[in-house]
């Protein structure tokens, strides 16, 4: 909000990008600007993202500055970077919004496999 307010919409997303480090550094957070993740597949390199920040080696941090408000190819993007850097959560920012536009990102939870039940796990109420 910070960076929103002072700068205000109508610059590009690198600047708001470059600020936010700034801002977050000052706070003494830790952040890495343009952090490269790599994916891997057989041993073998398959895709390469660059997150526009990294805080606290967990937090994905998407910088956008669009016209128009947030859809989901631009969530989409941000899950594609959490799950390639198996981080927990994201945030995806639109700075040319009059007002920040904002999403907390979560990847997807791998179900727990069914787990089956037999009659010993059964409470019988009856006898009880």
């Amino acid at each position: 909000m910070a960076v929103h307010n002072a700068l205000s919409p109508g610059l590009k997303e690198e600047v708001y990008e470059k600020a936010l480090e700034v801002e977050l550094n000052q706070r003494d957070i830790s952040v890495i600007r343009q952090f490269s993740v790599s994916v891997e597949y057989s041993e073998e390199q398959v895709a390469l993202f660059y997150l526009d920040l990294f805080v606290e080696d967990q937090v994905v941090v998407e910088v956008k500055a669009l016209s128009h408000p947030l859809t989901n190819d631009e969530l989409a993007q941000v899950i594609n970077c959490l799950k390639a850097a198996n981080a927990p959560a994201g945030l995806l920012l639109n700075f040319r919004r009059r007002k920040l536009e904002y999403r907390r990102v979560f990847p997807g939870k791998v179900r727990d496999p069914v787990q089956r039940t037999s009659r010993d796990d059964v409470i019988d109420r009856k006898n009880q």
